[in-house]
């Protein structure tokens, strides 16, 4: 059976496509910080035969970039580094997941055309990551799919995000409080990004780029909106009025070199998976 690493297998998403790949079959490797630092040189070290990485272990959640810029890039790109030197080595093929670069959009929907704009230091540590990854693809053949997955979300994500803390606040059965009600993302169902992700597997093309969202944007009142439709309240919903760094009015990913080079399709309704998160995510 393939030997598959998984880097922060113990996250979000990792945790989702661990399963998802067991049930293939595969032999995962299950990489988190008690097996070690991804930015230390030596961290493989002892890992061998290894055919296919999904490299997932990142610094993430973006306030905390503005705070620590330093400490994201040498988890970000010191870690993609050694991540690359395991591929060169062991001759694996890279799925790198990577994040939303775009900044403020030229137009909508954004195709992985657009010109990254990075605009805060999570963003900026994602693209210079990207970088290497077409530097090793160019320069040593590593085979390489960097996926840009727009805003995620689903059962078992952090109540630090968006839609899990709307989600307890509306079965809490208290007024909802955001801090803005206007900001449009785009999001996909973790079990739709899984999906994408082990496509990958199948990649043959040395180096690819691809947007994984729904393709439609919500703004925050809308999401309040079908969570309280769902869960059938209709509790107040308060802006705080306070506006982050850099805010984006409007996100909506062009998802079709995803459904060209993969065959892939987003399948969860925003509405089947919000009642996913009301009916089994109980404990806050």
């Amino acid at each position: 059976m393939a030997r598959i690493l998984v880097t922060g297998a113990d996250g979000f998403i990792g945790r989702v496509l661990c399963e998802a790949l067991r049930r293939k079959g595969a032999t995962v490797i299950a990489w988190t910080r008690r097996q070690g630092d991804v930015a230390d040189s030596n961290a493989f070290g002892g890992l061998a035969d290894i055919v296919h990485v999904f490299h997932l272990a990142a610094r993430t959640f973006v306030p905390d970039s503005w705070r620590d810029p330093s400490g994201f890039h040498r988890t970000n790109v010191t870690g993609t580094l050694n991540v690359l030197e395991l591929c060169r080595r062991c001759e694996a093929r890279l799925t790198f997941v990577s994040a939303y670069l775009y900044g403020v959009p030229d137009s909508l929907p954004i195709s992985e055309e657009q010109v990254p704009r990075p605009n805060n230091p999570y963003a900026l540590s994602k693209w210079m990551a990207e970088e290497l990854c077409r530097f090793y693809s160019s320069n040593f053949g590593t085979g390489v799919t960097i996926v840009r997955p727009f805003n995620v979300y689903g059962v078992g994500q952090g109540q630090h995000f968006l839609i899990p803390e709307i989600v307890r606040q509306v079965r809490a059965g208290n007024a909802v409080r955001v801090k803005d009600l206007a900001p449009r993302r785009d999001y996909v169902h973790i079990d739709d990004l899984v999906d994408a992700l082990l496509k990958t597997l199948s990649g043959r093309s040395t180096f690819d780029i691809l947007n994984i969202g729904s393709g439609e944007s919500m703004s925050v009142a809308e999401i309040i909106s079908v969570v309280q439709q769902v869960a059938g309240t209709s509790l107040q919903a308060i802006q705080e009025g306070e506006r982050r760094i850099n805010e984006i009015p409007d996100v909506r990913a062009d998802i079709s070199r995803a459904r060209n080079v993969l065959g892939w399709e987003p399948r969860v309704p925003f509405t089947e998976g919000i009642h996913r998160m009301l009916q089994e995510e109980v404990v806050w």
